[in-house]
Parts: structure tokens; C-alpha cells; sequence
């Protein structure tokens, strides 16, 4: 069993599909890049990048937002590059931050079935970039600006995964997406403040404050990318999610962002600095570094670090993600209430119908043939429960509206709304309690992939969103459906990112949020507005502690 912690923190799924091989890979692809980039050659406030241009879309890739944060730099607050003079190429994804890419056993297992997550090049601590893709035509008008922040948790991930490729969200909806790199793991989220002192005081969240360096980015230079830099949409999926949440309560954030999207990544809470502490504490003394000495973490070799990240790995492993530091992060992002700091930024929050199928599922395929004993004594261990009576009635709840699920069917079912769905109805509750307009979707479409065991998992709607489900098969697999329903979720995301609110032709009326009637967008071949769908579910799983 996985304790939700461990399950958010290993939550990878940066993008479900297999990766087909990237173009810019030839060295045949570079030299068609570089001859078609003269028109692509773009003014930043730090100097002049020249990009490429095919089929109405220009792109921009591996951007330096931040320098390298290597060295002495190693766990400091984030700087910006020193400017250039000559044009810079961005012709090719940028490296991924460092992190373990083999990871744990269910890590290794999903990774198997969805193929790469971390993206061309070769990860370093020169990972501060970012990607572009912008409409060719410049129309004069400034266009909604998408800023995509990755899943894996805040462990592993990229930008450069194929399924994040902004060129069909881009040309499509006329809207410019800019996906993010970022440090991750013990790079990004080691809290040194009580070992070190003021030195390190923001070590703790410079994952976070990456990530803000690189909205100010957005904000200086985005207008010349043919964006509106007074209209930003932040979204993220899984641990994107997470940083989505995150970002409504970061002071340095405010104003760089207008709206936001959290899918499968509702965050309520983050790590504590007692707790944080704790896990410094341990992987410090893991590397044989004394309190001391912590300047000599600076000078450990990447490949060191990771390797004594990769030997702490299990249940018990460090928690290495956001911390109240009361400095950069103040307060929890969504509790108790929704952040005073964002009361106006309306958000887009949703599930899938079944997340633990992928983060649950692959790795203990036994889950896939429960009995009702077994699930029984699943879900007893997984709800943290000693009472057989409030077991029964959450099972029983499940049963109701589901007469011919299989046991495994029902642990599934409870487990996603345990790790996920429970998170993001607190969630959008109390961002509409502020008055903003907040918007709930289910995303229920069931993918064929591997026998249709999986039904709707964890990262399934990201080829949907970004409209690649032409080349990004590894998830949803092969059919004539796929892009009906891409053209009506990406509709939706951008309808969001430009105006607040998600409704568009292509699908019935949208209204937002609200605790009475609770209306909610299903996803699937054909779209429905439901109101509190599955309410006995969700009742039953509220009455129930939380450990």
C-alpha cells in the first residue's frame, strides 16, 4: 500500500503517451530548422533568439530564463542569465532538471507502459528554460499566454515531454503556450534553513521561485511573442497541479498569472518545517555532510546526489516538495480557505474517473483481480480504517451506483476519489467561497490501451488537452473519436485561458461551481453538465477521517 504522500510525490506522469522519437534528434532536422528560422528571430530583454517556423507555428526551445544553478548557486534563489549580443539559436529542447530517472519499482513500471517522461537532452543544473510556440501570424493582437507547468510530482519531469508540444494548442486556438523547466527533488526542495541559517533560508522552495523567476520572463518578454501579458493562464497536471495550487499562495507570484488550471493535482496543504527539516536532516546525514559543513553540499557531484536520492527511495523516503517557510510560502495554498492573495483568479479544477488505476494499478497488477475479500482488506489499510461499519458503509455507497462493478472495480473507484477527487472538491469549494468563478470537470473517457483494464488514469486527458492524440498514442491508442472530443477539451482550456470561463460552442453550457448545485462537465465521447455526479460517493468518502 502507498501512503497518499508517497503517491503524489512519485506521481511522474508527465505525460502519458510513448515517445516516438523527436525530430530535432537528425542532424538533417536541425539544418531544415535553422535554414526556414529567419523570420523567427525574435527580441528578449536579455538579447535576440531565433527560433523555427512550420505549418503557421513558430517555436522556440531550451530559452535560458534563469543561469545555471550549478556550483555556488546549488540551492540559492534563482538569477537571470547574463545578457547576450550575438542571436541565439532555440531550435531544441532544453536539458531536463536533474533527477533519478530510474526511480522506484512502480515508478520503473509505469514507466514501461508510457514510455520516456523526462524528454530529450541530457539532464544538468543548467535546466532554468523554457519552450515557445506561438501562432506564425502576427496579427497585431495580443494572444491568451498558456504557461504549462509539468507533472512528476516535484521529483522528476520536463517540459520537453512530446505530449506537452504546444503547436497544435498554439495554431488551433490562437493562443501561445510556454511550457517550463524547473529544479526538482533535492535540487529544488531541500529546506536548509534550520541546518544553515540565513544562507540558505529560501532553499526550501527554489523549485517554486524557478518557476516564478520564469513567469517575470513571461511578463517582460512574452508581448514580443505575440502574447498579452496581462492575460496568463497557468496549468499543470499531477505535480503541475500541485505547483498550480501552490503559486495562489506565493507573495513573489502575485500578479503574474490571471487564471488557473489544476488537473489531477489539487493541493491543499504542503510540507511542514518541522517535517522539512526532518528530511534534510536525513539525506544530509546520508551523504556523511555534519551540520557544519552544509557549504560542502554545494560541491557534491550531481550524479552523487541523485544516487543517494535513488538509495533512500521507498516508503520511508525524504518528502521533497513546497514548504511553509513563511518567507516565500506564507501559508498552506488551500487551507484552510482559498489564498486572500489570488481572490480573483478564477480556476479550472478537475479529476479523472479512475487516477489509481495508473499510479496504483501498475504497480501491483494483483489489484486488477480482487476478490471481495481482498478488496475488502484493501481498502481497509488504504482508508486507514478500524471500523468495519464505515467500511461497509463506503463500499456500500460505491455499490449503489455501480451494480455490475467487479470488487476491483470498487477499490479503484475509492481510491481515486481518496488520493484525487476528494482534494479537488475542497478545493474548488473554497475558491468559489471567494466569490471567483471556479469550474469543476470529470474527465470519464475510457482509453482501449492494454485491454481497457485502465478505463480513465491518471494523465489520460493531456494528449486531449494539447491536441496531440494524432501522435501521441502511447495512452489513448488508435480511432476515428479521439479527435472530436481533443477539439472540444483544448476548445475549453483555451476558452478558459481567454476570457475566464471554459464554455464554447462545442460543448453544452458550462456554469461554475457552486456548493448547491455543484455542476460538473463530464469528458467523454459525448460532453454532459452533471450536477454533483456520484453525490452518495462523495458524502460517504467526506465523513471519513483523514489520516
Amino acid at each position: 500500500m502507498i501512503r497518499r504522500r508517497e503517491l503524489l510525490k512519485m506521481s511522474l506522469l508527465s505525460g502519458g503517451a510513448a515517445v516516438t522519437g523527436s525530430l530535432l534528434g537528425s542532424s538533417f532536422a536541425k539544418a531544415a530548422l535553422a535554414a526556414d528560422s529567419a523570420s523567427s528571430v525574435v527580441d528578449t530583454t536579455l538579447g535576440k533568439i531565433r527560433g523555427a517556423s512550420a505549418n503557421g507555428v513558430s517555436s522556440f526551445k531550451g530559452v535560458h530564463y534563469g543561469a545555471s544553478t550549478e556550483g555556488a548557486m546549488r540551492f540559492l534563489p534563482p538569477a537571470p542569465p547574463k545578457p547576450w549580443t550575438r542571436v541565439r539559436d532555440a531550435l531544441e529542447i532544453g536539458p531536463p532538471a536533474p533527477q533519478d530517472a530510474a526511480g522506484s519499482n512502480s515508478a520503473s513500471e509505469i514507466r514501461k507502459a508510457m514510455g520516456d517522461l523526462i524528454g530529450p537532452g541530457t539532464m544538468g543544473e543548467d535546466c532554468l528554460v523554457l519552450n515557445v510556440w506561438m501562432p506564425s501570424l502576427r496579427n497585431g493582437s495580443k494572444r491568451p499566454v498558456m504557461v504549462w507547468l509539468h507533472g512528476g510530482g516535484y521529483t522528476s519531469g520536463s517540459a520537453g515531454v512530446p505530449v506537452y508540444d504546444g503547436t497544435n494548442l498554439a495554431r488551433k486556438q490562437d493562443v501561445v503556450v510556454v511550457g517550463i523547466n524547473h529544479r526538482l527533488n533535492v535540487f529544488g526542495y531541500l529546506y536548509l534553513a534550520e541546518l544553515s541559517g540565513e544562507k540558505y533560508a529560501d532553499s526550501g522552495n527554489v523549485g517554486m521561485l524557478d518557476i516564478v523567476l520564469a513567469l517575470r520572463w513571461v511578463r517582460d518578454n512574452i508581448g514580443n511573442f505575440g502574447g498579452d501579458p496581462g492575460n496568463v493562464t497557468i496549468f499543470g497536471e499531477s505535480g503541475g497541479g500541485g505547483k498550480v495550487s501552490t503559486l495562489m499562495a506565493m507573495p513573489g507570484a502575485k500578479g503574474l498569472f490571471h487564471k488557473g488550471i489544476v488537473e489531477s493535482g489539487s493541493t491543499l496543504r504542503v510540507g511542514s518545517r518541522e517535517d522539512a527539516n526532518k528530511a534534510a536532516e536525513r539525506l544530509v546525514a546520508q551523504l556523511g555532510i555534519t551540520p557544519n559543513r552544509i557549504d560542502d553540499l554545494q560541491k557534491v557531484p550531481m550524479d552523487k546526489l541523485l544516487a543517494t536520492l535513488h538509495s533512500m527511495a521507498g516508503p520511508n523516503a525524504p518528502r521533497l516538495g513546497p514548504v511553509v517557510d513563511g518567507r516565500s510560502l506564507p501559508r498552506n495554498p488551500f487551507d484552510p480557505d482559498a489564498p486572500p492573495l489570488t481572490a480573483s483568479v478564477p480556476m479550472l479544477i478537475g479529476t479523472n474517473a479512475t487516477e489509481s488505476t495508473l499510479l496504483l494499478g501498475l504497480g501491483d497488477s494483483g489489484l486488477f483481480s480482487l476478490d471481495d475479500a481482498a478488496m475488502r482488506t484493501r481498502l481497509k489499510a488504504y482508508l486507514h480504517l478500524d471500523d468495519d461499519s464505515k467500511l461497509d458503509s463506503v463500499i456500500a455507497s460505491y455499490k449503489k451506483d455501480r451494480p455490475n462493478a467487479t470488487p476491483s472495480d470498487i477499490y479503484f473507484a475509492v481510491t481515486t476519489d481518496r488520493m484525487m477527487r476528494m482534494n479537488a472538491i475542497t478545493q474548488t469549494e473554497r475558491k468559489a467561497a471567494q466569490g471567483t468563478p471556479a469550474y469543476m470537470y470529470l474527465f470519464g473517457w475510457q482509453t482501449p490501451v492494454l485491454g481497457g483494464k485502465l478505463k480513465s488514469p491518471h494523465a489520460i486527458e493531456l494528449s486531449f488537452v494539447f491536441d496531440n492524440v494524432n501522435t501521441q498514442t502511447g495512452m489513448t491508442g488508435t480511432g476515428a473519436d479521439l479527435q472530436a472530443l481533443a477539439d472540444r477539451v483544448s476548445a475549453a482550456w483555451a476558452a478558459f485561458a481567454r476570457t475566464g470561463n471554459p464554455s464554447h460552442p462545442g460543448i453544452p453550457k458550462w456554469p461554475a461551481y457552486d456548493t448547491i448545485s455543484r455542476a460538473t462537465m463530464i469528458f467523454n465521447d459525448e460532453c454532459q453538465v452533471v450536477n454533483d455526479p456520484s453525490r452518495d460517493e462523495r458524502i460517504a468518502m467526506s465523513a471519513l477521517p483523514w489520516a
